[in-house]
């Protein structure tokens, strides 16, 4: 029976991931492309980290 992936022993907590979230926004870093671009890239992250910790729960 196949099992759902393990979060990847190289990710970041939700903690990092919610933290650098709170720089780029506090920074108005998402005026420019890159910084919609890393915003998106850190919400898909912020998810893969929730999934993360809701898994370890259970």
């Amino acid at each position: 029976m196949p099992t759902s992936p393990a979060q990847p022993p190289h990710a970041r907590s939700l903690a990092a991931v919610n933290e650098e979230i709170r720089a780029l926004l506090e920074a108005g870093g998402l005026v420019s492309p890159e910084g919609r671009l890393r915003y998106q890239e850190l919400l898909v992250e912020w998810a893969a980290a929730v999934r993360g910790d809701v898994a370890e729960a259970a």
